[in-house]
Formats: structure tokens, sequence, C-alpha cells
């Protein structure tokens, strides 16, 4: 990633490079993860809209950065990850498993998050690719309960010889990380399942989501818009027409798109 490719990362999250001199610190990865939050959308829209996911840095740098689009996980944080590196945090992938009905885990490589280490030895875990999560990175290595404005938290041993972590809000168990480290590589089979498998959830609905200014957030699926306050109050409405639609991705994520996507896999049940 060059100088000018950071630039523009930065510009998109609103953040001058001039005004962090001290460098990988705490203190800079809380700004960036919780502006990224803000600025940049969890989208399935790709899946919908026929585009291949390609997890290679140009192109996850092209779309997030060039096209100003979202993305789902191994998107968002593969593009975030890439970014942070070139500031100067050390970052390592980490593969996880969502914990879905009655407890039960997702694929392998289900989930993409980063485990970030600052120029001071800290260790975090930094995550914008998983919808409505913490909006600040947690401390990797806390094992009791940690206070964000998206909720409380905890990091907790987990698996069956306790060498894997369950990250839990709220008390609920959202996803299991392995520890070892991996590569952006190791996650294609997880996209591509993802993007055209009939039991995926990415296939069988449209989401587009990002952090409000307030901590509350907004979401477009289909033609439904849903604002959820920072309390938890909810408010939807459904759009009437397609140029409604695209407005909304438009002035609401800042997204271009010239037809309002179609849910690829519609009568999917469970």
């Amino acid at each position: 990633m060059n100088s000018a490719q950071v630039d523009a990362y930065l510009r998109r999250l609103g953040v001058e490079r001039s005004a962090w001199p001290d460098g990988a610190h705490v203190e800079l990865l809380r700004e960036l993860q919780l502006r990224h939050l803000r600025t940049v959308p969890f989208e399935n829209l790709s899946v919908h809209l026929g585009e291949e996911i390609v997890l290679e840095e140009e192109r996850l740098l092209d779309k997030v950065v060039g096209a100003g689009r979202g993305g789902i996980c191994y998107e968002l944080n593969g593009a975030f990850g890439t970014l942070l590196g070139a500031l100067g945090f050390e970052v390592t992938l980490l593969a996880g498993r969502v914990h879905g009905e009655e407890g039960r885990l997702g694929i392998p490589y289900d989930h993409l998050a980063l485990r970030v280490r600052t120029v001071d030895g800290d260790e975090w875990l930094a995550d914008v690719g998983f919808g409505a999560l913490s909006h600040w990175p947690l401390a990797f290595g806390e094992r009791g309960e940690q206070e964000d404005p998206g909720g409380t938290f905890r990091i907790v041993s987990a698996g069956p010889d306790g060498a894997d972590l369950d990250v839990v809000m709220g008390g609920r168990a959202q996803y299991r990380l392995e520890t070892r480290s991996r590569v952006l590589g190791d996650f294609v089979a997880g996209a591509w399942w993802h993007s055209t498998s009939p039991s995926s959830h990415f296939t069988q609905s449209l989401v587009c989501s990002r952090l409000t200014q307030d901590g509350g957030r907004i979401t477009l699926s289909g033609h439904t818009f849903k604002v959820t306050g920072p309390g938890g109050e909810r408010e939807e409405w459904e759009m009437d027409t397609d140029e409604e639609v695209l407005a909304a991705y438009r002035e609401r994520f800042g997204i271009e798109l010239d037809r309002v996507p179609a849910v690829r896999n519609p009568h999917k049940n469970g």
C-alpha cells in the first residue's frame, strides 16, 4: 500500500495523517475503527449484483477506497488491516466462526478479524466487519468485562482445550476465534461459500448498514429502511420506488448504483 493510497483511505475516513504524528498508538487505532464503522458500510450488495469478491489487497482498496463501497467481513477487515499495517501497526489476521442458532458454529473461515499490536506492545481485537459489535477495539488479553459504547464485552477462553477465544457481547457469544496467524488467501473459500451457497445468509437477503454519529445505526435491506437509536429504539419504513432506494444508497451510505440489487436466493428458508 503506497503513500497515496494511505492518504486516500484516510480521506475517506475523514482523518488527516498530520493529526497523528506519534504513529501507531491505541488512540489512533480507536479513532480509525470508530470512523471506519461510521463511514464504510457493512454491505453484501456485490453478492446480489453479480460482482466477484476478490480477496487481494489492490482489489479491496479499489472497492473500499476507489469506488467508495463497503463489503462483508473479509473485505472490510482485509482493507482495514492493510491500512493499519501501512500506518505502522503490527496486524495479524484471525479466523473466526460465528455462533448461530442454538450455539452452532459456522463454517471454518466464517469470519475475519484483526489482532493489532500498537507501538507500545499492547494487543487489541479490531473488527470493522461484523455489523453491530464494539465501537472501539477490545483489549485482546483482558478476560474481564470491557465497557464500550456498543455494549458490554468479554473475550473468554473457549473450545475443547481452551485455546480458542469467544467474543461475547451482552452475555451472548458472537464468534469464536482461533489465535494462529492467517493470510488473506486463507479466507477465499469462506468468501466463496458466503457469496454463492444457498445456505449462506448473505445470499438470502440484502443488507447495507453503518454506525451513526450518535451511536445508533441505519440499515437498508431491500426496500426497508431502518433507523436504530443509541438506546435501541427503532423506526422503519418501506420505500415505494427504486428511485427512493437508489437515493438512500447514495445519500445515506455514499454508494452510487445504477440499479437496485435483487436478492439472488429469496426463497431459501432458515
